[in-house]
């Protein structure tokens, strides 16, 4: 009986200890090393992927109808005139949001010809950018950006007029120092900016 018993026990203790070697530890996917994760550049494309999809869809859905039915307009003032925010005014306070919420991710309309300066490029790599994409709007740029002790992943990609309002509206703003965009142009850049650790 006493070999049965230690048998069943060395038994145990061997699965035990198997088990230990073959079941991988519980670690976060930053601690486990060789652990799948996504390049920068992919995840770029990805928030690129559902911004452009996001903007496109509220300007010919919702900007696009509601004024060619005549139930609202969308204006520069909308908080004042009760009317639907401009769609370079949707992408700007979304990405104010996506910026709250802790993640590091940031994006940002940027133009060589921006309506108000704050918009205008923030480093070389900006405005190298937007110099590339008004010759290659297919082919995204980007680099590596730092602030402070921080680095950080940025990919700048095109900002097509997808319709003809965001035409008009750049073209006719009294503050606007280009007035000859068509639709389809490249009108600046959105800028995604993803921290590195």
């Amino acid at each position: 009986m006493y070999r049965v018993n230690v048998s069943l026990y060395a038994a145990a203790i061997t699965i035990l200890i198997s088990w230990l070697c073959w079941v991988p530890p519980i670690l976060s996917a930053k601690e486990r090393p060789g652990s799948p994760s996504i390049p920068a550049e992919k995840t770029a494309a990805y928030i690129y992927a559902v911004i452009k999809a996001d903007r496109t869809l509220y300007t010919t859905e919702i900007v696009n109808r509601l004024q060619a039915k005549g139930i609202t307009a969308a204006s520069e003032h909308w908080e004042l005139e009760n009317a639907l925010m401009l769609p370079a005014q949707f992408l700007q306070h979304s990405g104010k949001l996506a910026a709250e919420n802790g993640s590091g991710v940031r994006y940002r309309l940027i133009g060589l010809w921006p309506i108000y300066k704050r918009n205008a490029p923030a480093s070389d790599l900006e405005r190298n950018a937007l110099e590339s994409l008004k010759k290659n709007p297919n082919l995204p740029v980007t680099g590596i950006v730092a602030s402070g002790q921080k680095q950080y992943f940025q990919a700048i990609y095109p900002d097509l007029a997808v319709s003809q309002a965001c035409v008009d509206c750049h073209n006719g703003h009294l503050l606007s120092p280009k007035r000859d965009f068509k639709l389809n142009d490249v009108m600046g850049g959105i800028a995604i900016t993803i921290p590195l650790e």
